[in-house]
């Protein structure tokens, strides 16, 4: 089986993924700076797998280590890209670092990707990139409107810049996966969401106050014209994006797709409340989550949730797991730590 570069493979969708790669057979290599994660997250991905990829520890901002990396590794020619900043709250507070970080470190990847012979490239991608859609569910065809975040617009330039190396290079072969709303961790509740500090997403936030660990959950806005007034999000389990990793790379391996860059949805095609979040949560833990109403944030959109037609039928990929699923492994992934 060919070798796989996992960029931020030690992050919480990377790790997940580097398992079902490996799961799968293949042989991984990860690059992680190790920014929003630890080596405790290697240990898990060995005590799953019983194989330990090979890891190495450098910032992908750095040019020159890039290329010292894929001279040593030069028989790399598959690459899953997840190494970026992530939290669309904290891009609106801190733009410059998001740039820096999803840009330029794609843009350095890329200019040495693309020397080689042919590259086979899946790019972690998101939902943010079609702003607030006006018809719901979101389908690929779906208008690319201004990005509600700088996390969002990150997401819409990475994909610009590798729709543009396709377009000049078509022994450049990329699948851009927009994933919706990841949550959840793995069925051994020993890998999953782990961030450093407080959590800027909902799911690890419900878990370290129900936990204890954080006094009360902030729920922005429950004035949007949604069924409870709060925000809409299409919440899909990591193990699922995980696998759709493992089909995309091997679409590209066996030739299989139509053109030099496909784009497809990753979502379960439901969308669910904050406040459906909530119940989930209070439902499979059995326990009353302390939580308040507070304004709205900025940079955050109405609703969005996926059409994945697409992915089912070309990818022949589903989401598998209930809401009520992934909000139990998150549960008991968290009173593991």
């Amino acid at each position: 089986m060919p070798k796989i570069l996992v960029t931020g493979g030690l992050g919480y969708i990377g790790s997940h993924t580097v398992v079902a790669l490996q799961e799968a057979g293949f042989k991984v290599v990860i690059i992680d700076n190790l920014s929003n994660s630890t080596l405790k997250v290697l240990e898990g991905i060995v005590s799953i797998t019983g194989v330990k990829p090979e890891f190495e520890n450098f910032d992908l901002k750095e040019k020159n280590k890039i290329q010292e990396f894929l001279q040593k590794h030069d028989d790399i020619s598959n690459v899953i890209h997840f190494a970026a900043s992530k939290a669309v709250g904290e891009s609106v507070e801190k733009p410059l670092l998001y740039y820096e970080n999803n840009i330029n470190t794609l843009v350095y990847l890329l200019q040495e990707l693309n020397k080689k012979e042919s590259i086979n490239f899946i790019f972690s991608s998101s939902c943010t990139v079609y702003g607030q859609a006006d018809v719901m569910p979101i389908t690929e065809e779906s208008p690319i409107k201004q990005a509600e975040s700088p996390y969002g617009k990150t997401k819409q330039i990475g994909e610009t810049i590798i729709a543009d190396i396709c377009k000049a290079n078509k022994r450049f072969n990329a699948i851009a996966l927009r994933y919706f709303n990841p949550i959840g961790a793995h069925k051994s509740a020993k890998i999953g969401e782990l961030p450093t500090g407080v959590p800027q997403n909902l799911v690890p936030y419900i878990m370290q106050t129900g936990v204890g660990k954080l006094k009360q959950l902030s729920v922005f806005g429950n004035n949007y014209p949604t069924k409870d007034g709060t925000c809409i999000r299409d919440y899909i389990h990591v193990e699922d994006v995980a696998s759709a990793h493992v089909i995309a790379i091997q679409r590209l391996l066996n030739k299989g797709n139509k053109s030099n860059l496909e784009i497809f949805n990753l979502g379960t095609g439901k969308g669910s409340t904050v406040l459906e979040v909530v119940k989930s949560f209070e439902r499979v833990a059995n326990q009353k989550l302390n939580y308040k109403i507070v304004e709205r944030r900025q940079g955050d959109i109405m609703s969005a949730y996926a059409d994945t037609g697409k992915a089912n039928t070309i990818l022949g990929w589903k989401a598998k797991f209930t809401l009520d699923e992934a909000i139990l492994s998150a549960w008991k992934w968290q009173k593991t730590l």
